[in-house]
Order: structure tokens, then C-alpha cells, then sequence
């Protein structure tokens, strides 16, 4: 596809560098030279400086036969007229802002055509918070990502000695947790000369104390799951009561405002260094939420807030560094759990195995949904995972015996690139239409969770979770699920 980017910041980045990955055309349009300069060197790409609002800048950039344009400069009306511009000089067939707002949703007139004419809004900040919010309810996990509105899960979670599961074979899965349907499609394990080896997953593969194992499963045995691999049958399970937050920006805001909707009585304190901010914190927080003007890398003031107590510590400023050493510290003193936002791919790459329970990138997080845009056939979802090493993709099944080369067929028989598993599949689901439904819409009550076998036949319109250990392996994928007239 042939695609243009609106702004070299670092979200405009991080989706460069994923969409060239996949052998798109792209080309990203920023003011800054200097910065596109940068970019180029590392991306292969082309960059054009100028404004995005200008039809000629967007001309010199390939407007006229693009396919798809990513709004993500830092302002909201920048995106937004870009988008306008985009569509009614140029007829862009595909327009996706990057908004702040919370004046603006997908379903918005002022959105539609006769508006600003963006066909999908991502906001990353709501991305985050809305992730955040899925690790503060299961703490163990590393990662938790939904299909089909949290029909299904897939989960992250590194194994530790005492679990039922830990030093057992995947084929003892149903005798170690009984009543508890889950798919184990991979396996992380640190080795003394190979940190990151992947496991290929069968049955006798045994489960070894700090592995990352990924699990897929139906939301409501979302926490067997965990509790097979991360709680000790001797410890047991502890709640998340008191969460600390350094950091009270946007993210830090939402998600304070977040977790107090959920009802759970939380104890939630929030350490931020503006005294100007914290006023306007405390005015906008209830009572419950203890503002506290200060820094989360200051030792003494960790100590008298009691952080050898805290469930869970959220380093969520702007800066990498003071997230970096403040999750540092609150771990050496005695936080149960550390989790730092960390902007930059090779810092947090850095931060993998160290003391950080988990590093989350603020991109990671919103490519899956912008990726599903991106995406060839009937993708419904995807989901960077690994730092973007590896996917899981839901994708829809159609046609059938003749014109699909899944449908009718076992997944046993199903020719899937090496290391891809099914893990499971979705039916009952509405029928979707060529745009599919909307994000986080909610599924049927007829819905159904299949965990797949070697012996599931795939039928018609079933979503089927699929586990790519290599991103350079979706196109296999997509390409397998792609209906043909021709195929027999």
C-alpha cells in the first residue's frame, strides 16, 4: 500500500517503521528537516517538508494515488484538516487521525464526510490507559490482549516454580488445571547464550520456571491461566489494593479517572512535580486520590509514602529516564510490581529482563489497532507482541471448501508457516461487513470459544486467532485466509 504520514514525531515513528517492515510505500510529511533527515537514514522512506494542511506539500508526497493517510502530528487540527484536505482534493480512499480530543469520536458527524472526513480515530493515550487498565486487573501478567470486545484473551505470563503448571509437559495442561480450556502457542526462555529462544510448543514440552509462556483462552478463564502459571500453590493470590502513579500528565490522569470508575476501592496516590499540575489534579480527582507534589525518583519521599507497601508502582511521566530510575528504585524498595512507559524501542529493549516487571511502549500499544486497517482480507484485530517481534491476529474465515483454502478443513491440514499456530476460534459472531465492526463492540450472547485442536474443522464466518512468532510470516497468513474464485 501506498501510505502517508502526517508528522515524524514519535508515534509517526513507530508506525513508519512498522508499515515499512511490511513492504509498504511510505512517505512521511513533517516541518522538520533535521528530523526527517534522521528518519530517512533510518527508515526506508521518503520524507517531504512542509505542512501537512497544504494540498501542495501533500501533492509533492503522492496524494493523488495513495491509499491511505495517518494523521499524527502533535495538534489535533493539524490532523483534522489534513484529513479534510486529503479527501476532498485528492480523494484519499483511507483517512486516520491521531486525536487528543475526547470531543471527538468515530461515530462524531462533524467526523464524517461533509465534516473533517476521517474514516477511524486513534487517540494513544487512551490506547494506554485502556492497556494499563487490563495489567492493574491482572497484575501477573505481562501482557493481555483482547479479541472479538474480550470475548478472548491472549496473555503474557512468565511461570514460576510452585505453579501447577511450572515443570510440567503442555500435554499434562488438563490433568494440572482441571475445567480450564486454555492453548499454549509459545514459549520465551532464557538461555545463558540465547535470551529470548523460542520454543516451539507440542506436547512434551515441559514448562521451565521463567519462561514467557503465551496462553489464549476465553475471557472467563482468563485467571486460571494465570493462576496455573504465576501463583504458587503455598502463596497464593494477592489482590492489587494500592497503586502508586508518578506522573500526573494525560496518562497519569486517565488512568486515575479510570481505575476509580471501575468501583474497586483502590488506594491510588499520584507523585507529580508541578505544583501548578497538582493543583489542577486535586480539583479534578476525588478525595479517595492523594495528590502528592514531589518527584517518583526521590528516595526519601518513596520511603515515607510507604512504597515497600504499594501493589503496584506506575512510572508514567514524559521522560524516560525518570520513569527508567524510578521504577528502579521503587523496586529495589520494596514494590511488589514496577511497570515504566518507556518511549524509545531501544531502551526498552534494554530494560527486558532487568528489575522492570514491564516496559510498555506507548506505540506498541496503539499500532494493533491501527494496524487492522493496514491489513489485507478480513483482519479483524492485531497485536504486536514481543516489541513487535511477534503478532496474533484475528482473522475471519469466508467462503468454503472450494473457494477457501481453511474453510472445511481440520487445522491439522492447514498449511501455516513454521512456529504459527491457530490457538483458537470465534463463532457465532454477527456476520461483519466489509468495514467489520466497530472496535470494542461487544459480542453476541450466542457467541462461542473453541479452543482449536488438530481435529477443528473451520467453518464460515469463524474468527480465528492466530499466534506469528515472525512478522515476516502475516503475509503467509493473510495469504491462506484470502478467498479466491479460482481456488480448488
Amino acid at each position: 500500500m501506498k501510505i502517508i504520514i502526517l508528522g515524524a514525531g514519535r508515534i509517526g515513528e513507530s508506525v513508519a517503521g512498522t508499515l515499512v517492515s511490511e513492504r509498504n510505500d511510505i512517505t512521511v510529511i513533517d516541518t522538520d528537516a533535521a528530523r526527517l533527515r534522521y528518519l530517512e537514514e533510518r527508515i526506508e522512506l521518503r520524507g517531504v517538508v512542509g505542512s501537512g494542511i497544504e494540498p501542495d506539500v501533500l501533492a509533492e508526497a503522492g496524494a493523488r494515488d495513495a491509499d491511505m493517510l495517518i494523521a499524527c502530528a502533535a495538534q489535533d487540527e493539524t490532523n483534522l484538516v489534513c484529513c479534510k484536505v486529503a479527501h476532498q482534493v485528492f480523494g484519499i480512499p483511507t483517512r486516520i487521525a491521531r486525536l487528543r480530543s475526547n470531543a471527538f469520536k468515530d461515530d462524531s458527524p462533524l467526523l464524517g464526510k461533509e465534516g473533517f472526513a476521517v474514516d477511524r480515530v486513534i487517540c494513544p493515550e487512551e490506547s494506554l490507559t485502556r492497556y494499563i487498565g487490563k495489567l492493574v486487573e491482572y497484575p501477573e501478567a505481562l501482557q493481555v490482549r483482547e479479541f472479538a470486545g474480550g470475548l478472548a484473551c491472549l496473555v503474557a505470563v512468565r511461570a514460576v516454580a510452585g505453579a501447577p503448571m511450572a515443570r510440567h509437559s503442555i500435554a499434562e495442561l488438563r490433568e494440572c488445571v482441571p475445567g480450564a480450556d486454555m492453548r499454549i502457542v509459545a514459549i520465551y526462555r532464557r538461555l545463558e547464550n540465547e535470551p529470548d529462544r523460542f520454543i516451539v510448543c507440542d506436547g512434551p514440552t515441559l514448562i521451565e520456571p521463567g519462561d514467557e509462556v503465551f496462553v489464549l483462552s476465553a475471557r472467563e478463564h482468563l485467571q486460571a491461566v494465570l493462576s496455573a502459571l504465576h501463583f504458587d500453590d503455598q502463596a497464593g493470590r494477592r489482590e492489587v489494593e494500592r497503586i502508586m502513579i508518578a506522573g500526573g500528565g494525560r496518562v497519569g490522569l486517565r488512568l486515575a479517572r479510570q481505575l476509580i470508575e471501575t468501583g474497586r476501592n483502590y488506594q491510588i496516590k499520584v507523585l507529580e512535580r508541578d505544583h501548578a499540575r497538582c493543583v489542577q489534579l486535586a480539583s479534578e480527582l476525588p478525595n479517595s486520590v492523594l495528590v502528592l507534589n514531589g518527584d517518583g525518583t526521590d528516595e526519601d519521599l518513596l520511603e515515607d509514602e510507604g512504597i515497600e507497601n504499594i501493589d503496584l508502582f506506575l512510572a508514567l511521566t514524559s521522560d524516560d529516564e525518570d520513569n527508567i530510575m524510578a521504577s528502579l528504585l521503587a523496586k529495589r524498595l520494596g514494590a511488589r510490581r514496577v511497570l515504566a512507559l518507556i518511549n524509545r524501542r531501544s531502551y526498552a529493549d534494554l530494560m527486558h529482563g532487568t528489575q522492570i516487571d514491564i516496559a510498555l511502549s506507548p506505540a506498541q500499544t496503539m499500532l494493533g489497532e491501527l494496524l487492522a486497517h493496514v491489513r489485507q482480507g478480513d483482519v479483524q484485530a492485531v497485536h504486536s507482541l514481543r516489541r513487535g517481534v511477534a503478532e496474533a491476529l484475528e482473522i475471519v474465515a469466508r467462503g468454503d471448501r472450494k473457494t477457501s483454502r481453511v474453510v472445511g478443513r481440520r487445522i491439522s491440514e492447514l498449511q501455516l508457516p513454521k512456529g504459527a499456530q491457530v490457538g483458537l476460534i470465534m463463532r457465532g459472531l454477527p456476520t461483519l461487513g466489509e468495514e467489520g465492526a466497530p472496535a470494542g463492540e461487544a459480542p453476541a450472547p450466542s457467541a462461542k470459544v473453541i479452543i482449536a485442536r488438530g481435529d477443528t474443522v473451520i467453518e464460515s464466518n469463524d474468527h480465528v486467532v492466530v499466534f506469528v512468532p515472525r512478522k515476516r510470516q502475516l503475509r503467509e497468513v493473510e495469504k491462506l485466509f484470502r478467498v479466491s474464485a479460482t481456488f480448488f
